[in-house]
């Protein structure tokens, strides 16, 4: 049985999407099943991963409307064991639609549900608000993952979220937790960094993940290439940093894993080539 984990944080540009992508790819290269939902109508996952938005794609949108299965829509990508549901625009519109639906915040669960048996984790990038949609992913979800950026307006917002998390698990999905809290875009010589980071471990302690993302310009150039960081640039500080994180966070799960070697490093970066 997979477990649903949503990365959520309603701050825009505090790397939710980056984390999503690089941590669900690492561990799809570490010998686990993963299905990537984007459910950001912007589409960064989906293009992050290699998937062109043709015109005629089924996306995320057809199945919230019925439209389509997930046979239909799911996606494969350059990594072995990681697949897509993608999002485009057209998921903008999802959110009207859903208020006039019945059981509008399941309506993901539903979705979900039925796929928890083919994957070890399915992994669920929400928009950057609290709206409906993100209470669909966190209704069908375990757990949540928080990507926050070492910086202090992101750390003002977070009560909110929190808030969001306890409503969700009073009202629609008790067994919901914190998974944990990724720091991300962090300066070590920064000051401010620090300071933030120290009252992030003081508001979630053991949550926190003992790995950090550095600020790093090859995480930033990736997405635009379409590939995760494993891909584009294994030997970055980046990739380092994530790799640490995929393997923190399968311990946490206490689920055992293929190492990444040499081997699979060239194993994908022939998939890199033959493209």
């Amino acid at each position: 049985m997979g477990k649903i984990i949503s990365f959520a944080n309603q701050k825009g540009g505090v790397g939710k999407t980056t984390t999503c992508i690089n941590l669900s790819a690492y561990v799809a290269a570490m010998g686990k099943r993963v299905l990537v939902v984007d459910l950001d109508p912007q589409g960064n996952a989906t293009s992050g991963l290699g998937i062109d938005k043709e015109k005629d794609m089924k996306t995320v949108y057809d199945l919230i409307s019925g439209d389509s299965t997930t046979e239909e829509v799911i996606k494969r990508t350059m990594i072995e064991g990681l697949d897509v549901l993608p999002s485009t625009v057209d998921l903008a519109g999802a959110e009207l639609e859903m208020v006039e639906m019945p059981q509008r915040e399941k309506i993901m669960k539903g979705i979900l549900e039925p796929l928890k048996n083919s994957y070890d984790f399915i992994m669920i990038d929400c928009p950057p608000s609290l709206g409906l949609i993100t209470v669909n992913a966190l209704t069908a979800s375990d757990s949540v993952i928080i990507p926050m950026q070492c910086e202090y307006y992101p750390l003002m917002g977070i009560t909110q979220l929190m808030n969001t998390i306890r409503l969700i698990k009073f009202h629609l999905n008790p067994n919901i937790d914190v998974e944990g809290v990724v720091m991300t875009m962090k300066d070590k010589r920064s000051n401010l960094t620090n300071q933030v980071a120290d009252e992030i471990l003081k508001f979630f302690g053991k949550k926190v993940f003992f790995t950090y993302i550095p600020r790093n310009i090859r995480l930033a150039e990736a997405p635009s290439h379409g590939e995760p960081i494993l891909i584009y640039e294994p030997s970055s500080k980046g990739a380092e940093a994530y790799l640490s994180l995929a393997e923190e966070f399968l311990d946490r799960n206490k689920i055992k894993y293929n190492p990444i070697t040499n081997d699979t490093k060239l194993k994908l970066r022939g998939v890199k080539n033959d493209e």
